[in-house]
């Protein structure tokens, strides 16, 4: 319908009346711009509905639409009868105790389609023991994306709150749910026959107040949030509950997980239906979905619907609304109503099976691709980053991508000048999905890898790739930018958890000369950092109270922190719980090494290899000499094997170049769900996930037979996120 040239010209109309500064003119000369608006709007109702491929994103869209509504409101007499408005019924629209939670707090299964759903209520009908032509009642409500927080109510006073945590513990926040004028510090349980309660909810920001809390920090230099969810979650973690009050939170009851009387048996009686529960709360002063607030006018936030049909039908009208809720969601929870239902339904040990999240689309965007610039890690990994035309996507401005290896730029062909379609994966993680090679003019640039390291003042180290490796990697380390990433990952939360060493800190002691080895880390001069600009006494305590504690760390973390490459936190666990102290391991040799459980050959051989070089050995005598801990600790002596979630017990691999997420990121959702991470192809392997130019491991693996071939997307379904992650 559109040749090249046309869709190229149209999309570059879109930007102009989009961006430009001459979009101000637009009502200079409303019938030409109504043409025009009219013009480009129907080539992307085509790229979208008939194509299924949009080349703008759906913010986009609703801005050139409201352009064309506006200009037609003014000058009515103008409005063409196939105008893109005329469409009938189309909406375009650490310092805090641990404490125990009363039930598990559980993670949600996902869902992402129509049938999804469907496979979900034929699940429900199944585990009710119901007919399959049988209309089950589901109650569905926003899946709000702020902080989970349960509230704990005795004798009808609010007695505690806490964070989600790991779902069976978290963080005592009641101090700062206190400040929350939102949340009742008395309730009227008592009236139902409950004495103790337990509440799920979710604090939140709405988003205009956001954006005014952003534009006075512009105001006042400070730095931005990110999002509303960021600065909801930081806020409940605030030591000064006044602050966590000026953020504006609010919280939202969606939940009576738990309810007894005073002899501590459970009461029912006041609700027989989910639905019953949240009248229940909103009645006695609970802020719920169902209350009417000035976020949401024209859609119910929280529906019960007769059958999964109907579900279906609400769930795709609020990924429509989505973007005019006055708070951010990230898709629909659906509950069975029944809470007899409920019951026969039952729980697995990641979520219960009477509920699920649908999640909505991924939030999506095009820019252009001005240049890809290189990065090293701290393994000396060289990592491609396309640093991109500014972008506003899913509540935060993307102008860095990376691309993640050179297997990954050959697989889509991606060139600088390119148009890229740009999404941030399960809205945290962005990536570009693909080139817009429809709109190339010719003049696009492919992305060359360097095969010299670009940061090799001589130009003449040439970068390794080891075999079933999709990275390139700078053997030796003249720039001192591979030493500096590994002072970041060393400091980081993971690791040792120095915390006031931030990557700015990093940098400005190393220009000043005062880190050139980790040991640095460990005996600055505090009286000097007293003296910096932005520093003062408090903080350089502050940063020597931090250091302090990290010499007193366990080993495992220690030898995470040494950046061995493959050597992850499982693996540190591992080996930390075989020594007494660190050197012992000089005098392992492979074999030793391999006959721990899940530490395979190229582990072995990483660890191995950084303990037969004598500087290591050395760096480790000095860290020693310098107070670090090198002897193992009670805490090294405990079971490194994670026994929960839906991976437990399993061994994983990946392969290949996955388009979702980066290797990292994969291993440590496997980690999350419970699995072990391998380092190559074994009988001992049960998982190999598979993603493009999958290479021997494949062919391994097939040819062991007893290895599961996952695709990447089998591979994100079967590990979930969790309820209120992102």
């Amino acid at each position: 319908m559109y040749a090249a040239d046309e869709q190229r010209a149209l999309y570059q109309l879109s930007k102009e009346l989009l961006y430009q500064p001459a979009a101000q003119t637009l009502f200079d000369d409303p019938a030409s711009r109504m043409a025009d608006l009219c013009k480009v709007l129907r080539y992307h109702e085509w790229r979208y509905y008939v194509q299924d491929d949009p080349v703008i994103s759906d913010f986009e869209f609703d801005q050139l639409f409201d352009l064309l509504r506006k200009l037609e409101a003014q000058h009515p007499e103008l409005v063409a009868p196939d105008s893109p408005t005329q469409r009938v019924a189309t909406d375009w629209s650490g310092a805090f105790e641990q404490v125990p939670h009363l039930t598990p707090m559980l993670s949600l299964d996902n869902s992402y389609d129509a049938q999804d759903l469907m496979d979900f209520d034929t699940s429900v009908k199944k585990w009710c023991g119901l007919d399959k032509e049988a209309k089950v009642e589901y109650c569905v409500e926003p899946k709000y994306d702020g902080g989970t927080i349960a509230l704990v109510y005795e004798n009808d006073r609010l007695v505690r709150a806490a964070t989600r945590g790991d779902g069976s513990v978290g963080e005592d926040i009641t101090a700062n749910i206190r400040s929350l004028k939102s949340v009742p510090l008395r309730a009227d349980f008592s009236q139902y026959g409950i004495y103790k309660a337990e509440l799920r909810g979710e604090a939140l920001i709405q988003k205009a107040f956001f954006e005014k809390m952003n534009a006075k920090r512009q105001e006042m230099g400070e730095p931005l949030f990110a999002n509303p969810r960021n600065a909801a979650t930081g806020a409940l973690r605030m030591k000064d509950p006044s602050e966590t009050a000026a953020r504006g939170l609010e919280a939202f009851l969606y939940q009576l997980g738990y309810a007894v009387n005073e002899q501590e048996q459970p009461v029912t009686h006041p609700f027989q239906t989910h639905d019953d529960s949240i009248h229940l709360l909103e009645k006695i002063g609970f802020k719920t979905p169902l209350t009417k607030t000035a976020a949401h006018q024209h859609l119910p936030a929280t529906r019960t619907c007769a059958g999964i049909e109907e579900v279906i039908r609400f769930c795709s009208e609020w990924q429509e609304y989505r973007d005019e809720y006055g708070y951010e969601l990230d898709g629909m929870v659906v509950k069975l109503n029944s809470i007899e239902l409920q019951s026969r339904c039952g729980y697995t040990n990641h979520h219960p099976r009477w509920a699920i999240a649908f999640k909505f689309k991924a939030r999506q965007a095009t820019t252009r691709l001005r240049d890809v610039e290189f990065q090293v890690g701290k393994t000396g990994a060289i990592t491609p980053v396309a640093k991109l035309e500014p972008v506003h996507l899913a509540g935060v401005t993307v102008s860095n991508v990376s691309l993640h290896n050179a297997d990954f730029i050959a697989a889509k062909d991606i060139r600088i000048g390119d148009q890229v379609l740009v999404e941030r994966a399960g809205d945290v993680i962005p990536y570009i999905v693909k080139p817009l090679e429809e709109l190339r003019t010719g003049a696009e640039i492919p992305v060359v890898f360097p095969e010299i390291c670009p940061f090799d003042a001589s130009g003449q180290v040439r970068l390794q790739r080891a075999e079933e490796e999709a990275a390139w990697r700078c053997p030796s380390c003249t720039c001192g930018r591979q030493d500096y990433q590994k002072y970041v990952f060393h400091v980081s939360k993971s690791a040792m958890d120095i915390e006031g060493l931030s990557k700015a800190t990093l940098e400005r002691f190393i220009q000043l000369g005062w880190i050139r080895s980790l040991v640095d880390l460990y005996r600055l001069d505090y009286d000097r950092i007293a003296e910096l600009d932005g520093f003062g006494k408090k903080s350089a305590e502050n940063l020597r109270a931090a250091v302090e504690k990290a010499k007193k760390n366990p080993i495992h973390r220690l030898l995470h922190s040494l950046s061995i490459h493959h050597l992850g936190q499982k693996a540190s666990k591992l080996l930390a719980a075989e020594v007494q102290h660190v050197l012992e391991l000089r005098n392992w040799d492979l074999e030793r090494y391999q006959e721990i459980k899940d530490v395979g050959p190229v582990l072995a051989q990483n660890v191995f290899q950084f303990f037969q070089e004598e500087q290591n050995v050395q760096l480790l005598k000095v860290l020693e000499a310098v107070g670090v801990n090198l002897h193992q600790t009670e805490e090294d002596k405990k079971p490194a094997s994670n026994t929960e979630g839906p991976l437990a017990g399993k061994t994983i691999l990946f392969t290949g170049t996955l388009e979702q997420m980066s290797r990292e990121q994969a291993e440590k959702r496997a980690a999350s769900a419970g699995a072990t991470i391998a380092s190559g192809v074994s009988k001992n392997l049960n998982i190999l996930v598979v993603g493009a130019k999958a290479g021997s491991k494949l062919k391994k693996a097939e040819a062991l037979g007893t290895v599961t071939i996952w695709t990447e997307a089998a591979f994100m379904e079967q590990t979930p996120v969790e309820e209120g992650a992102s």
